[in-house]
């Protein structure tokens, strides 16, 4: 029956603009969260009954059976960068992603939020703890004690000054260069596994990496503005295919009501 069709056509669209708000809420919910790049769902059509096929003299006839989700993809534009104040915030201006490492499990990550600290182990670490890592893959360390003060240049350079007032450069800040921005998958807490793809770790500048905004990080790339509107054109998407289901449920009982009378 062809109401059976409507039902399953409009059924299918309110599960999958379900999905579709999830995407929405989300990236607005994210709207201030440093390095966040945001998401959008696609759609597709279902898989058509085919009625009659066609020939030579008529075309075919065909009826949908409602919309599914294609994909969902990530945003990888540069969001806007802010100036902190806080020596230790790295913002990325181009290509590239600092890389951070897991103490306890050695497991490496990517990410674009650049709001760091040394921890008093004297290591550079993220707001988890996470050690970032230099140009050699290895966690950025300075003394404990014995330091003046701590710096980190715009071209990566962290170094700091003894109590003889001498500097000393320990490492460059590294920058991950990704093959396929695609494959990348969110891990939370601002980090991307990489697994699914190859990195290239250098410095910034190079082989088209950007480079150091220091005393800055990067915002959110969510447009609230159309993330809003988006939301209102989903929502009125779903409340039309709900009204649909209304209505054809209701023809359905008559039809029910008829047969029994």
């Amino acid at each position: 029956m062809a109401l059976i069709g409507t039902l399953t056509s409009s059924v299918s669209a309110l599960s999958n603009f379900t999905e579709g708000l999830e995407v929405i809420g989300n990236n607005i919910a994210n709207v201030n969260t440093t390095g966040y790049k945001s998401s959008s769902a696609s759609y597709s059509d279902s898989f058509s009954n085919t009625l009659r096929a066609a020939t030579s003299v008529d075309s075919s006839r065909q009826t949908g059976t409602g919309v599914q989700l294609a994909g969902i993809s990530t945003n990888y534009t540069q969001g806007s960068i802010s100036t902190t104040g806080v020596s230790t915030d790295l913002a990325i201006s181009g290509e590239g992603y600092f890389i951070v490492q897991d103490p306890n499990s050695g497991a490496q990550y990517i990410t674009r939020d650049g709001s760091f600290k040394f921890d008093d182990n004297g290591y550079l670490v993220n707001a988890s703890g996470l050690r970032v890592l230099d140009s050699a893959s290895v966690p950025i360390q300075i003394p404990t004690t014995g330091v003046q003060s701590k710096s980190i240049s715009s071209n990566g350079a962290v170094s700091y000054v003894d109590t003889a007032g001498v500097t000393h450069t320990v490492a460059t800040v590294g920058l991950a260069q990704v093959a396929d921005q695609a494959k990348l998958m969110k891990e939370g807490g601002n980090l991307y596994d990489y697994s699914a793809t190859t990195v290239a770790i250098g410095i910034p500048g190079a082989n088209g990496t950007g480079v150091f905004k220091t005393y800055s990080l990067e915002l959110s790339n969510v447009d609230l503005t159309a993330e809003l509107t988006n939301m209102i054109t989903m929502q009125r998407s779903f409340q039309a295919n709900a009204r649909i289901v209304t209505v054809s449920d209701t023809i359905l009982d008559d039809i029910v009501n008829m047969k029994r009378s």
